[in-house]
């Protein structure tokens, strides 16, 4: 049985942590609210960038196909595979989730007959799951995801793009948790290259969880005067969208990342606030106990 001293002092114990998880709430729930209002702006300009960029792919399907960023290279040699996570803790199964979600990209990736598959980890804990795993590591964008910001995300988009192009890489994969709402986190995976531009709707999805790319188009399909040529247009248009696509990504696993932090933190904050209700009562109890037990020995005594 505990003594009233170390009750008390696991009382204090508690209260320390009860703090700590109510700061990092706090902190948790203004980052978030900072980053998704960026996301909510993007929104709307990547979504009408999206119809534009469908809306050249119905031009001329034909023109789409042979641009290098859209042609579909053999299988068999080299693909990449960027994963974004946190590079902290205390976020519940944020990182778990991506790493699992990577290890079923890499596996099915080497299925299909990829000879190389390299791994550009965005945060430190998948970049640090990546070397556990033993997996070709790729570390120059490891610590970019704690600021995120279109610089960052465009140069790394570009670097995919250039390798690509240059025929260096085959197939770029995107693995991320996206941001369904607070509660919900859907580990996500889905092609960055070769580009695709569905001619419908809705974007066509790799899973059942993959959430809508800003590649759809919707019903109404304008008839555009291109000008220059749509060869000249595309090539402009689909790096830019492209990179566009990396920073949304971007803004999407972080949305995803400070939501799980801040319910994380919420729960373990209620946790602490009821285990230190219990030490409470224990401590009154106990206390309560001691007190009779040495007024029952003083009217002994007498």
């Amino acid at each position: 049985m505990a003594s009233l001293k170390e009750i008390r002092a696991r009382i204090a114990s508690v209260r320390s942590t009860l703090k700590i998880t109510s700061a990092m709430k706090m902190v948790a729930s203004a980052k978030l609210h900072r980053v998704q209002g960026t996301a909510e702006a993007l929104a709307e300009y990547a979504r009408r960038l999206g119809r534009i960029a469908a809306a050249l792919r119905e031009g001329d399907p034909e023109i789409v196909a042979s641009s290098p960023l859209a042609a579909p290279h053999e299988v068999g040699r080299r693909a990449v595979v960027v994963a974004f996570s946190s590079d902290g803790s205390l976020c519940g199964a944020f990182n778990a989730n991506a790493v699992r979600e990577l290890e079923h990209t890499v596996g099915a990736l080497r299925e299909e007959g990829f000879a190389e598959v390299e791994v550009w980890p965005v945060g430190e804990k998948i970049a640090q799951a990546a070397h556990k795993a033993g997996y070709a590591v790729n570390d120059d964008f490891r610590r970019r995801a704690g600021a995120v910001s279109y610089r960052d995300a465009a140069e790394l988009a570009q670097r995919l793009m250039d390798g690509y192009t240059a025929g260096a890489t085959d197939r770029v994969c995107l693995v991320y948790n996206h941001f369904h709402s607070m509660g919900h986190q859907v580990p996500t995976r889905e092609t960055f290259l070769p580009a695709v531009f569905p001619s419908s709707g809705a974007a066509e999805t790799e899973d059942a969880a993959r959430p809508e790319t800003p590649y759809r188009s919707e019903d109404v399909r304008p008839d555009y005067i291109y000008e220059p040529d749509l060869a000249k247009l595309l090539g402009e248009l689909l790096p830019y969208t492209l990179r566009m696509r990396m920073y949304e990504v971007s803004l999407d696993s972080a949305t995803a990342e400070h939501a799980a932090r801040m319910v994380a933190m919420q729960t373990a904050t209620d946790n602490a606030q009821e285990l230190l209700g219990d030490l409470t009562l224990t401590f009154n109890k106990r206390r309560q106990q001691a007190i009779t037990d040495e007024l029952a020995d003083i009217t002994q005594s007498e």
